[in-house]
This record gives C-alpha cells, structure tokens and sequence, in this order.
C-alpha cells in the first residue's frame, strides 16, 4: 500500500555518515529526481535495488543538505595529499551547502578557500596534512594534547583559551629576562697603557659591564597563572597546568656563569620550584577529578612527552600515577594484598606513590567513607618521604575507630607497621589521648574526618570493657613519657575512668558516682596488682588476677588509677608543672550537676603521705596552681556550688597531715578575700556547722583559721 499525501509531505532523507572507501567518502545521499517520474507512474510497484539492498517504496526529489566540498554532488572535486599553493581542478566551486573541511563554515564564508598557501577548497578527510589542518583549526592550542574532538568540551575549550592567553604574555615578559640588567662595573684599578686612575678607563669599563638575569617577572606571571588555574574546574586546570611546564621548561638560562640569585629570580631555582607546585597539583587532580581514561592517559603522556632540562630531572616520572582501577592497588583495597607487593614473571613490584598521591587518595576514600580501604592502604603503601607517610598512618587508629574496631586501634597505637619506625602512641598529644579514652569507654566516635574536629559525635561500635580499657590506657602512657608526665592527661584518664558508658551527641560524658569500697576490698586491689605496672611498661600482654574485675569494677579501676598516679609522682615529680588537674579530676564538673569520687582521691593522699619528699612537692604545685588560677576556680566553685566546695575543703581540712590541710585553709583564703563573687559562702558556713568540722582536732593553726573564716561570713 503506497504513502499517503501526509507521508510523502513528511518523508525524510537519510544522511550517510559512512566514510569507507566504497561509499567513496559521501557524507550525503541524493535520490536522482528520476526515480521520482517512475514512482509517479507505478505507484503501487516496489523498486528494488538488489545492489544495495535497498527497497524503495516512494522518493521524492531531495532537497541538498549541508555536506564538506569534497562531498558535493554539483561540484566535481580533484583529492591530492597537501596542495595549498592553488585551487585543483574545480576545487574552488562550490554549491549554496558547501561547507569548509578546515573551518566548519560555509564556504562562501571561507577566509581562505583560495588563499595561496592556505587553499581550504582542496582539502578532505583522505589526507592526513588536512586532517592535521582541521583538527588545529578547531581545537587550536589544544591539538597538542592530542584531544579527540570529541574530549573537547567547553572546560577544555576555556583552559585552552586562557592557555594561548597566558603563552603570549610569557613570551613578552620571557623576553625581557632574556635582555637582562645591565650593572655598572665597580672602579678598581687600571692595568692598560697609559694607566689611568680608577673607573676612567673606558676599555677596562666595557670589559668589566655585568649583565644580570633576573627571572623574578617571568616567576610572578606564572605565579599569577598558576593562582589562576587552581581556581578553575578541572578540566581546564589540568590544561592550564600542563601547558605552563611545558612553556617554562622551555627556558634558558643565558647566562655563562652562576649568579648569586635568589630562588625567585635564578631561573635554575624558580623552574623547578614552579615544577614542584604543578606536578603537586596535578598528581591531586589524577586521583580526586573522575577524568574519562583517554582524557587521563593523555595528561600523563603530554607530561612525559615534555622535553625536560638538566635542573629539571627529578620531575620525570612525577605523573606516573597509577589509576584507582590498577591491579595491585585494588587488590590492597579489597584486602586481598596486605603487603603492597606482588612478583609477576620472577620480578617484584611494589606500590609505592608520592605523598601528594597518597594524601589525595586517603582524601577520597574518607571522603567516601571507606575507612577499612584507608587503612588496608596505607599500612601498604610505600613513599620516599617517610615523615609524611608516619604522620597518615599515625590516623590510622581513628580510622579503625571509625569501623568500630577498638582493639585493633590500640594495637595500631601501640605498635609501629614495620620495626623501624615507633609507635603512634609516641606522639599523641593530650587532647588526642582524652579523645581516644572517650571513644574507647563510649563507643562513639567524632562524626568528623579528623579525630580532633568538634561537633558531634556518633556510635561506632560496643565499648570496651573497663578492664580492657584501663590496661590500654596504662600501656598509652607508659609509650609515650610527656603523656606520662602531664597530669593533665591523668586528670583525662580518672575523668574518664568515673564516667558512664554514655555519651551525648555533644562529645560530654557523664559523671558517674562510685561509692567507696570495702577497705578490704581496697587491700586487695592494691595486693593484687602487685608488679601489674612493670609488666605494662614492659608491653607485656599480662591478665588481671581473678577477682578483680569480678565485682565493683569500677571501684577496682580507680583504685588502680590511685596507685598509678602515686608511683607516677614519686618517679616524675622534679618534671610536674602542676597537679591541681589530678584533684579536681576526682570531683569534677558537669554544668549544674557534680558527682565526687573523694574517696579515692583521699586513698591517694593517704599513699602521697608514706613520702614527706613527695608530699612537700605535691602540696607546693596545688598551693600555686590555685594562686595562678584564682580567677578560674572561682568561676568554677560559683557553677558547683557550696556542696562540693564545703566537701573539697573538709576532705584536706581533715586530713591528719598538716600539710595537706594548708591546702584546705588556702581555698577558704581564696574565698574570703573575693567575697563579692561568692554568694553562696553563708551556706558553706551551714555545711562546715553541720559536718561538726569546729568540733575535729584539726590543730590549732587550722582551727583558728576555720574559725576566723565562719566568722567573717556570719558578720556580713
């Protein structure tokens, strides 16, 4: 059945985009107008083709569609390989739809379609010379990178753009480095005939002229460049990158003799310092920017195709970075290769990056929230800078904390990767070992990408067990001896051990109140663990004695953590800057709310006591953190209130020691002499009256000074 009217109207004429030789080259089909006259005649008989296996059922006479010059139907076109000098043949007629092969124009539009040593009309895509012709047309600088003209896209194009711009500004401001300074010779002595006093003979003046070379603009202007491509999307940074090394390795130093520059103006010094801060960034840009393969294999082989000079060497396999699909890199980060290493045909290979390359991958992979495939690699990975990689690795633990395995994060603490390097716990800071004891007793994590990073926090797994995490604790501390020696990490440490296992979104734990023991269960802890602290300093794996832990666990803990920071004071004293951070770590605060644990700071100065040495050292240090720290405490009793600070006071006031309970007299020194700022201290004279504190042998200095407090209160 033949088209109907509507059809015919709307029948649409194929275009071939078939360029095999037997097509010869035809971008267009026409149907000859012919063929029409007989359709119109027998409409209902099909005419077929058998050459070409075409069934024609109705035609009508083509309109012409835009097609190259060599493809024109009207036109006859003569090929050769590279004529430019005239116009083949006919080469020069054209049709109304006849495009230029070299500018993508009509050709009526041409510039130089007949220009003499240009002639676009002869060109066509048989020819190499004018492929080569077309592809610098419309890709222009970008035809050195090799792009398909399909790659080019408008990031490309813009790179591109700034590219041509910024080549012809270096080569005028290169220029001028190429003229030099000229520096007047300094006046010396005359050795010519007639001799003539000094600077006046012209010969030995012109002989003496100095030029210096100084690269100081050309170093600003593709400092400027460099600032520039750093802003822009990848694409056309990599592009921008890429083109500067390849123009500034293209300079030279004119001068015959070194020339005591500065790394700004030697070109021998700036080139490869501008290197540095290109091949950096572009090894980033290879890991962090999903570049298409071909895209990302033809940045690597530009970079290798540049012709490197003498003070540039070291940059020649900067860009020999292994793509995330390669064989060996996702066997470690499938856990399949813990080493880093394989042997293919009897040779060993290792994975082995640059520190820019691996920063930028452990950026992406925490970025996707890959922590295990962060850990796999970099406890494999191999780099030349082994201060860079220790400083990775040395996140690694918070990593696993991130997966929620806690034991294997102290053991990346505590022990190096390989035997030469030192632990990770060797460098934790305060903050970091606070940190790491929350997350270890709560479960939970900072949300973050760093371990200090503030916010909120979030669970990653089950708490330890107290008696797990005391033991890696101690181990924390006796690694690393600032650690030891900070009371304010000890002061973490008890703070920590006398919470609860829950913690707010906040990263704030809770105070837990542990009520005192048995004293003979104190006896006990203190028997038992007996030589437990050597043998932690020692990194053994040692077990608590059965019972320990078996009741009041945490009653056992800080009766350990007693007994620790004891032998610690005794040992480290001449290098404690303070202690006030250990005794406050025992009743400390928690907004409005305060939970004590005075009983087992009370053991401590009952152990503190056995040594006068150490008890004069003690006392010292808290008599003037609280004279430096005036300010603070009383900011502190005001949010505690007259409770806590009426129990502070009395647990020293009724120590038997003398020295101890100076400590006592001086906190209500403090008070007294900023009374304006303590209007709770009345109800701290109601808690001493009804802890019968008058009626305790305190000894006469410290009862007269109790007394003449409650007395100058009651007054006001």
């Amino acid at each position: 059945m033949g088209p109907s009217e509507e059809e015919k109207e709307n029948s649409v004429i194929l275009i071939s985009d078939d360029e095999a030789d037997n097509t010869l080259g035809n971008s267009v089909l026409i149907v000859d107008p012919l063929v029409k006259i007989a359709l119109e005649e027998k409409k209902c008989e099909e005419i077929v083709d058998e050459e070409c296996e075409l069934v024609v059922t109705f035609c009508k006479q083509a309109n012409v569609m835009p097609h190259a010059r060599y493809d024109c139907t009207i036109h006859s076109f003569e090929r050769m390989e590279c004529e430019t000098c005239s116009p083949l043949g006919k080469n020069a007629d054209f049709c109304n739809q006849c495009y230029c092969y070299i500018c993508d124009k009509l050709a009526s539009e041409c510039q130089n379609w007949t220009t003499s040593s240009l002639c676009h009309c002869n060109a066509h895509n048989k020819s190499k010379f004018w492929k080569d012709q077309r592809d610098f047309a419309l890709a222009g600088v970008l035809v050195m990178f090799n792009f398909e003209l399909a790659d080019i896209d408008a990031d490309l194009r813009h790179g591109g753009n700034l590219l041509v711009r910024f080549i012809q500004e270096l080569s005028v401001e290169y220029n001028k480095y190429l003229i030099g300074e000229r520096i007047p010779p300094r006046e010396h002595e005359c050795f010519c005939v007639p001799k003539l006093p000094p600077g006046q003979c012209n010969t030995c003046r012109s002989r003496n002229v100095e030029v210096v070379y100084k690269y100081c603009g050309v170093f600003a202007l593709v400092t400027r460049f460099l600032n520039q491509a750093e802003r822009e999307k990848p694409k056309a940074a990599a592009v921008m990158l890429l083109g500067a090394a390849r123009e500034i390795t293209l300079h030279k130093d004119p001068a015959l003799s070194w020339q005591n520059l500065d790394h700004t103006a030697s070109l021998k010094l700036a080139v490869p310092s501008l290197l540095q801060r290109i091949t950096t960034q572009l090894q980033k840009m290879l890991v962090l920017c999903d570049f298409p393969k071909s895209l990302y294999e033809k940045f690597i082989n530009f970079f290798q195709s540049i012709t490197l000079p003498c003070h540039c060497f070291a940059f020649s396999n900067s860009l020999n970075v292994v793509p995330w699909d390669h064989v060996l890199l996702t066997t470690v980060l499938k856990g399949q290769n813990t080493t880093g290493q394989r042997t293919q045909k009897g040779r060993k290979t290792f994975l082995w990056e640059m520190l820019p390359v691996i920063e930028a991958r452990v950026e992406k992979l925490v970025e996707k929230m890959h922590y295990k495939e962060v850990v796999r690699y970099l406890r494999a990975v191999k780099c030349n800078d082994t201060k860079g990689l220790r400083d990775l690795r040395d996140k690694i633990p918070f990593y696993l904390c991130k997966t929620g395995d806690f034991l294997d994060a102290t053991h990346s603490l505590l022990f190096p990767i390989n035997s030469l390097a030192c632990c990770t716990a060797c460098r934790l800071t305060p903050l970091q070992f606070e940190i790491y004891l929350k997350i270890f007793k709560t479960g939970s994590v900072p949300a973050g990408k760093d371990i200090q990073d503030s916010g909120l926090w979030t669970t990653a797994g089950s708490p330890m067990k107290d008696c797990v995490l005391i033991k890696q604790a101690f181990k924390l501390l006796y690694s690393n001896l600032s650690l030891y020696r900070n009371p304010k990490c000890w002061g973490s440490f008890i703070m920590v051990m006398g919470s609860s296992h829950f913690l707010e979104m906040n990263g704030r734990l809770h105070p837990l109140t542990v009520k005192e023991p048995p004293i003979a269960f104190q006896q006990g802890v203190l028997t038992a663990s007996d030589g437990l602290f050597q043998e932690l300093k020692a990194k053994v794996n040692v077990s608590f004695p059965p019972g320990i832990f078996s009741q009041l666990h945490q009653e056992a803990c800080l009766i350990l953590v007693v007994q620790a920071v004891q032998q610690m004071v005794v040992c480290e004293l001449p290098y404690l800057t303070s202690f006030l951070e250990i005794f406050l770590a025992f009743g400390w605060p928690y907004f409005i709310f305060s939970q004590n644990n005075f009983w087992a700071l009370r053991l401590l100065l009952n152990h503190l006591s056995y040594d006068e040495h150490t008890l004069h050292g003690v006392v010292n240090l808290v008599l003037r953190d609280l004279n430096c720290q005036k300010a603070t405490m009383l900011k502190l009793w005001q949010n505690l209130g007259p409770q806590y600070v009426g129990e502070f006071v009395c647990l020293f006031l009724t120590c038997r020691n003398r020295i101890l309970q100076s400590i006592g007299v001086f906190t209500l020194d403090i008070i007294t002499e900023n009374l304006h700022v303590c209007p709770w201290a009345k109800h701290l004279c109601n808690f001493f009256h009804n802890a019968g504190l008058m009626h305790l042998p305190l000894g006469a200095t410290t009862l007269h000074q109790l007394s003449k407090f409650i007395d100058t209160i009651e007054k006001l």
